[in-house]
């Protein structure tokens, strides 16, 4: 276990060597401090996990700088676990969090293009990798970083066989690191090795002797180790004592430095290089350290593939438990609405209800005291044309008659009172039957007749009245009667004409008199007024001619 946890470390140490990892904003997060702390103590699957819990925070927050600080993190690890196409991916997630407008992001920007630049490397698509550095150089404000990505970019054009192209860039890194031992070492390690490769015959010993002296002057480790590589793989077909020479203190220097990769490397060379005897024990030594290293490697791959399915699992659960949550509180919603639509058609009923209770009480007091005022009108009416017109007619013939019938002003005085008893209570006047109705009528108008007052009956015979109803006859009388009253009371007439016609189902009854006629724009009286209702009430026309010279009244009615 220790031997794993040892492998692990140390390739996580070699290959952030080639990594910008931007400072960590300011937060105040637990998951994220936390992350931190595993990923500082080298616990990079504690880390992930923390990294990608503290990203679902930030999200919530809607905090995209450090949303994508997360998912950069977590790139990272993901490459340092050979999870190439898992940190590309993470990598492109963290670019959709990020702006190229905003100058604070321009760090994380390279940084991440960087590490999606050594993924891609990593996989052998060293085209993409090389524009992926291209815009780690775009974003960087940083001179050490940008020489970093620089290089980065250099070693992609040389494993891609673009020699000219990566001398380029590393003539241009040495101009500038000419003060710095260490970074000058570097590149002129670089421009010697890839001019080698470009030309097998140039002698690049010189320059890899001189890379080599000043890294230890400067006691660089991991310098020396990179030149022994160089200088081994330089001298193995030239002089392989030099080459074996080398390889040894490589092999040295990388077991001192805990890299496993370069131990690895130094053994594959000793291999070939030793005598046999010593060979053997090399490649047991190698046997034995590669093994480790898969399994270290496998064992990660497969931890990290753990996390990754937990990590989208709880997601999935999530995401599960947030559709059933957003379910209930539509159903809650639909539920509320619900109560609320029946409240509001309660409320409604019960306010119509009220409304249509109050307005139908209103409207039963109105049609109640209608039929009060209906009743008091026909009251009124039948005192009017019984008793004051019968009383007014009874006056008209005591004054103009000398010879006055005692007995018979007396009977229709009886019968006036016995009207009246019967208007008090309501009940129906009507004869059953009427006997000589034309003598009835005639009676009624020569009745109003005086010495100074002639009246002329034309067209009043039994036929004419056989077909007419019993309530229409009781109407025209009183009809009759009110006309001749008012004629008595106003007209000063001196000569009366009523005359009675039947055309078909159709009697018509003309009224004309030589009095002083009504004024214009009178206004009707009670009298012609009620004239006018009971026409109306046998479905008949009723005009009337206003003059000078008298009064003409036409009224028809229909006999059904």
């Amino acid at each position: 276990m220790r031997s794993l946890n040892f492998c692990t470390l140390s390739l996580v140490f070699v290959s952030c060597s080639s990594e910008i990892i931007p400072e960590a904003p300011t937060v105040t997060t637990p998951y994220y401090d936390r992350a931190y702390e595993y990923r500082d103590a080298g616990m990079a699957d504690s880390a992930f996990l923390y990294f990608d819990r503290a990203k679902d925070l930030f999200l919530e927050n809607k905090d995209s700088l450090n949303v994508a600080n997360c998912l950069i993190q977590m790139a990272i690890m993901l490459s340092n676990q050979n999870d190439y196409f898992g940190a590309q991916e993470t990598s492109l997630q963290a670019n959709d969090y990020l702006d190229t407008e905003n100058p604070q992001h321009r760090i994380y920007l390279s940084s991440n293009f960087n590490n999606l630049g050594k993924s891609t490397y990593l996989l052998k698509d060293f085209e993409r990798a090389i524009s992926f550095y291209d815009s780690a150089i775009q974003f960087s404000d940083d001179s050490l970083n940008t020489r970093v990505f620089l290089n980065n970019k250099a070693k992609a054009y040389h494993d891609n066989g673009q020699y000219e192209e990566a001398l380029k860039i590393y003539e241009q890194i040495i101009q500038e690191d000419s003060k710095n031992p260490r970074e000058y070492a570097r590149a002129l390690t670089n421009i010697s090795d890839t001019r080698w490769h470009q030309n097998p015959a140039y002698n690049a010993a010189p320059h890899l002797l001189t890379a080599l002296q000043i890294r230890e002057h400067e006691n660089d480790k991991w310098g020396k180790n990179s030149s022994y590589a160089h200088l081994a793989a330089y001298y193995e077909q030239k002089r392989p004592d030099s080459a074996l020479f080398f390889a040894r203190k490589r092999y040295a220097m990388a077991r001192e430095i805990k890299s496993a990769d370069d131990q690895i490397m130094g053994l594959q060379l000793l291999v070939r290089l030793s005598p046999s005897d010593s060979a053997k024990e090399y490649f047991e030594v190698y046997q034995r350290l590669s093994d480790s290293v898969q399994q270290a490697r496998a064992a990660a791959k497969n931890q990290f593939a753990l996390i990754r399915y937990e990590v989208e699992k709880n997601k999935i659960e999530n995401l599960k438990l947030q559709q059933e949550n957003a379910e209930r509180n539509l159903q809650i919603n639909r539920q509320r609405t619900l109560t609320a639509i029946v409240s509001l058609l309660a409320a409604a009923l019960i306010g119509g209800g009220t409304f249509w209770y109050r307005k139908r009480k209103q409207r039963l007091e109105l049609e109640a005291q209608s039929r009060i005022k209906a009743s008091q009108l026909k009251t009124s009416k039948k005192v009017h044309d019984v008793v004051a017109n019968g009383l007014y007619r009874v006056m008209a013939e005591i004054e103009n008659k000398n010879d006055i019938d005692r007995e018979g002003i007396l009977d229709r005085l009886e019968d006036m009172y016995e009207k009246s008893r019967d208007i008090s209570y309501e009940t129906e006047d009507l004869p059953s039957k009427q006997i000589d109705y034309h003598q009835k009528i005639t009676d009624l108008l020569t009745s109003f007749a005086t010495d100074s007052t002639k009246v002329l009956i034309a067209g009043n015979d039994s036929g004419v009245w056989a077909g007419v109803p019993v309530k229409a006859k009781y109407e025209i009388e009183h009809i009759l009667q009110e006309l001749m009253v008012n004629m008595k009371k106003h007209s000063k007439a001196s000569h009366v004409a009523v005359r009675v016609e039947q055309d078909g189902h159709q009697v018509s009854i003309y009224y004309s008199d030589n009095g002083i006629g009504l004024p214009a724009g009178f206004q009707k009286g009670n009298g012609l007024v009620n004239t006018g209702n009971r026409i109306k009430n046998l479905r008949g026309d009723f005009t009337f001619d206003v003059g000078e010279n008298g009064l003409k009244i036409r009224m028809t009615f229909p006999l059904s």
